[in-house]
Formats: C-alpha cells, structure tokens, sequence
C-alpha cells in the first residue's frame, strides 16, 4: 500500500514537473517569436536611414553592396533586439500571453480542468 501511495506521489510530481517544462517551453517560444518581431521591425525602421548613403566607385556600388547591405540592417535589428531592444518585445510578449490564456480560458471554462 505504501509503495503504490509513493508510488501516485512519483507520478504527480512528474505530472507537475513535465506541466511546468511544457510552460518554460512555452514561455521561451514566445519570448523568441517577440524577440524576432521586434528585431524585423527595427530593420524595417533602419532601411531609410540607410537608402541615402552613396558609396563611391572603386570600393563600393552594385548589386552585391545592395544585398549586402540589407543582410546587415536585418543583422543590426537582430543585435538590437537581443541587447534589449526597444521595448517592443516586452509588450508583444505579454500580449501573446493574455492571448493565449483568453484561449485556454475559451477551451477550458469555469469548473473544468484539463486534467480529466
């Protein structure tokens, strides 16, 4: 009897602990998609700041300088946004994650739970 009642124990823990890895996954899923969100949207504020500069003949110009150029703005969003960005991230986050409990909410109402 004391074996199968350890035995409900090991398993509950374990249904908490996958239950909470599962929400650090979460968790870490939406930070990085807001994260990327955030880092796109700075490189799309940075391309006219950089659609101005000429380059002169020898060392610069062309296509490749053009294709380059717009992997380094996506590159420069990217470092600015992982560096703790602007604050857009945060506010995407957190509005994923009411989103997200408004849908659990939706499938799940009052005096349900997802356990049965």
């Amino acid at each position: 009897m004391a074996l199968l009642q350890a035995s409900q124990l090991d398993t509950g823990k374990t249904s908490s602990t996958l239950k909470s890895a599962a929400k650090t996954r979460e968790m870490q899923k939406i930070e990085r998609a807001a994260q990327d969100f955030e880092a796109v949207f700075i490189a799309e504020m940075m391309k006219p700041m950089f659609a101005g500069i000429e380059t002169e003949a020898p060392f610069g110009g062309g296509k490749g300088e053009e294709i380059f150029r717009s992997m380094m703005i996506q590159e420069y969003g990217k470092m600015i946004a992982q560096t703790g960005g602007i604050g857009i991230a945060d506010h995407v986050k957190d509005h994923m994650i009411q989103v997200q409990s408004q849908m659990q909410n939706e499938q799940n109402p009052e005096g349900a739970t997802s356990d049965e």
